[in-house]
């Protein structure tokens, strides 16, 4: 139901020396081509089930209102809706690359800040590095939103953020930068029809003095590009197209670094389970490709966010 800040949406780097944190959510577990048609044929199924089963609150109240599509955390791109006012949302994801094997998962929180207009989120790593058999913490991403034009009900939506990225996570373990970073990212999601929606990014990542696993330290830049189509068949089934490219940069030595860049194209799904007292819980999985730079990379993105009403976070009418 709601959007991101700082969450599924973010990546954390963990290739060796990088120690990089940018919005990008690396690929996972390599999957065979027979897991892989099972995944689409399994979309196609629900998907189908879906459309076919009769909607029961339509039927027994004609004057009831439709059913909000679902307006959640895509897993590369960030939408531009803040948490609706009195509500709150809790994400986990987890990702595992298939080469390196390694693994991130992460904590986001999402809280409504006196209405829709402000939202303030946090996002907690915990990654897996193989090279150097270490696991740990990584960098902690304090996030605010503010909810410039439109929202979950308008055709046009546009939330830029800002986030303060602390050191929390160990640079001698490649689980961190080793010090502080800014992030800036400019959601803008635009509805072209009732089961089209589109979302699109453009975001930039600064670490004045990041640290590599040996103690150097260099000014480091990194940027995200990035675009999706969502396609809604049913209300609370989603078919989503994600493409990203981003930039980072890692210190190889004192005042001098290395840039990277990283192209990914993520097939996914996500449904949405709705109950009586509020509580929507969406479950979502993706199978991000590798193509130019990252060619040859591919994986396994998995999701779910719990999202419901807390009466603390309601502005006092």
């Amino acid at each position: 139901m709601k959007a991101l800040g700082l969450n599924s949406g973010e990546w954390y780097s963990a290739r060796g020396n990088e120690n990089h944190f940018h919005l990008m959510r690396e690929p996972m577990l390599s999957l065979s081509r027979s897991l892989a048609l099972k995944l689409v044929a399994c979309a196609a199924l629900s998907a189908a089930s879906l459309l076919c089963v009769p909607n029961a609150v339509s039927q027994n109240a004609a004057n009831s209102e439709p059913e909000k599509p679902i307006q959640d955390n895509s897993f590369l791109i960030e939408e531009a809706y803040n948490q609706e006012d009195g509500v709150v949302q809790h994400i986990s994801t987890f990702t595992r690359l298939s080469d390196s094997r390694q693994w991130a998962y992460s904590f986001t929180q999402e809280f409504p800040v006196r209405g829709q207009k402000s939202q303030l989120s946090y996002t907690l790593p915990i990654l897996n590095n193989p090279e150097l058999g270490t696991r740990g913490v990584g960098d902690l991403a304090i996030n605010y939103r503010y909810q410039a034009i439109g929202s979950g009900e308008t055709r046009v939506a546009f939330s830029p953020r800002v986030s303060l990225l602390l050191p929390t996570g160990d640079s001698r373990k490649g689980h961190g930068s080793g010090g502080y970073g800014f992030q800036a990212n400019l959601p803008l999601s635009v509805v072209l029809n009732k089961h089209v929606v589109t979302h699109w990014n453009v975001g930039t990542t600064i670490t004045p003095s990041a640290r590599n696993i040996v103690g150097d330290t260099a000014l480091t830049t990194g940027y995200n590009v990035g675009g999706s189509v969502i396609v809604a068949p049913h209300s609370k089934f989603n078919v989503m197209f994600e493409t990203l490219w981003t930039g980072s940069e890692a210190v190889i030595s004192r005042d001098r670094t290395q840039r990277e860049h990283d192209l990914l194209l993520s097939p996914g799904i996500r449904w949405a389970h709705d109950f009586k007292n509020g509580l929507q819980i969406v479950p979502g999985i993706a199978v991000p490709i590798g193509v130019g730079p990252s060619r040859n990379e591919k994986g396994v993105f998995l999701y779910v966010s719990f999202e419901h009403p807390w009466s603390i976070f309601a502005r006092k009418k």
